[in-house]
C-alpha cells in the first residue's frame, strides 16, 4: 500500500466518522434516545475519529508504519463498528467484538511506542 492510498483511506474513514457523528446527533437522535444508547454511539464516534486522525498521521510519516496503521483501521471497524450496531439494534452478540477492536487499538499504540519508526535525518 502506498502512503497516498493510506492517506486517502484515512481521510475517507474520518469523513465517515464525522458523518456518523452528525447522523447520530440529528437523524438517529430519537432511535438512540429510545434505545438508551446515545452514549454508546458517542463513544463509537470518539474512538472512530481519534483513530482516523492517527491513520492520517501514520500515513504521513516516513517510513510508513503499516502494522500500526492496519491495527487502527481494524480497531475502528471492530470497536466502533460493533458499538454502532449495538447502539442501533441492541444486539448483545456484538458485545464481544468490541474488546477485540480495543485490543487492536492497544496493539497499534504499543507498536508505535516500541517502534515509532525512523525519521529522515535532520529532523
Amino acid at each position: 500500500m502506498t502512503t497516498t492510498l493510506a492517506a486517502r483511506i484515512a481521510a475517507g474513514v474520518g469523513f465517515v466518522g464525522v458523518a456518523l457523528g452528525a447522523f447520530g446527533a440529528h437523524g438517529l437522535r430519537h432511535v438512540l434516545e429510545t434505545n438508551g444508547t446515545a452514549e454508546i454511539w458517542r463513544t463509537a464516534v470518539l474512538y472512530h475519529l481519534v483513530h482516523a486522525v492517527m491513520l492520517f498521521v501514520i500515513a504521513s510519516r516516513t517510513p510508513f508504519a503499516k502494522a500500526p496503521w492496519w491495527c487502527f483501521l481494524i480497531g475502528i471497524a471492530a470497536f466502533s463498528g460493533s458499538l454502532y450496531v449495538l447502539a442501533l439494534a441492541k444486539t448483545p452478540w456484538m458485545g464481544p467484538v468490541t474488546p477485540m477492536g480495543g485490543a487492536c487499538f492497544l496493539v497499534g499504540w504499543g507498536w508505535l511506542a516500541i517502534c515509532p519508526g525512523k525519521r529522515p535525518s535532520g529532523e
